[in-house]
């Protein structure tokens, strides 16, 4: 099995098709948000190993009036506790609620949120390894875009196969996994 290496000191992870099963309809309720299998435990293990672990999403169902406020925290919080029920520590939580349309400089591809993650956590990506694992092209937009390594999981909605495609002609070297579990499995060099 390849390892990626060395070690990064932080992994930045896009939430829905990473963390927490996708629908091309948005995840709006708290009932709505289950775990992809292993992906708690993937978490886990980042965290046990040292490596700080953000979350940076587009949530753009916010901006679109899909959900409210207190809904979308909601959400949150049901993910942060099943992640801490299972051993993991989430350092940072950044999201961009824009619509496509709004004009941010948040919203992947752009690199916005990932700086902000960044910065929450004291990290400089041209000196400090990071990672930022996703499962579609902006994910690996804004990961170049911010100077981090970008790694693809294939457990999102969409078709992963064109995705990848599209992901090696950014970065012909980027690596694709199945899921979370598979992609930690790797990073920290376990069979």
């Amino acid at each position: 099995m390849q390892t990626l290496s060395p070690l990064p000191v932080a992994v930045l992870l896009d939430r829905d098709g990473v963390i927490n099963v996708d629908s091309p309809d948005y995840i709006l309720t708290p009932e709505q948000w289950l775990p992809i299998p292993g992906s708690l435990e993937a978490i886990a293990k980042l965290t046990q190993a040292g490596i700080a672990i953000a979350i940076a999403s587009n949530q753009s169902a916010l901006g679109r009036g899909m959900m409210s406020h207190e809904t979308f925290q909601a959400i949150h919080n049901k993910m942060v506790q099943a992640i801490e029920a299972s051993g993991g520590k989430v350092q940072h939580i950044a999201y961009c609620q824009h619509a496509p349309d709004d004009g941010c400089s948040c919203r992947k591809p752009l690199a916005g949120l990932l700086i902000e993650c960044l910065s929450a956590l004291s990290i400089t990506p041209s000196i400090q390894h990071t990672i930022m694992i996703g499962d579609s092209l902006r994910d690996v937009q804004a990961a170049l875009a911010a100077d981090i390594t970008p790694i693809l999981v294939q457990s999102g909605y969409g078709d992963s196969a064109a995705i990848l495609s599209k992901a090696r002609t950014l970065d012909a070297t980027i690596q694709a996994f199945p899921d979370l579990a598979s992609a930690v499995t790797s990073l920290l060099g376990e069979q």
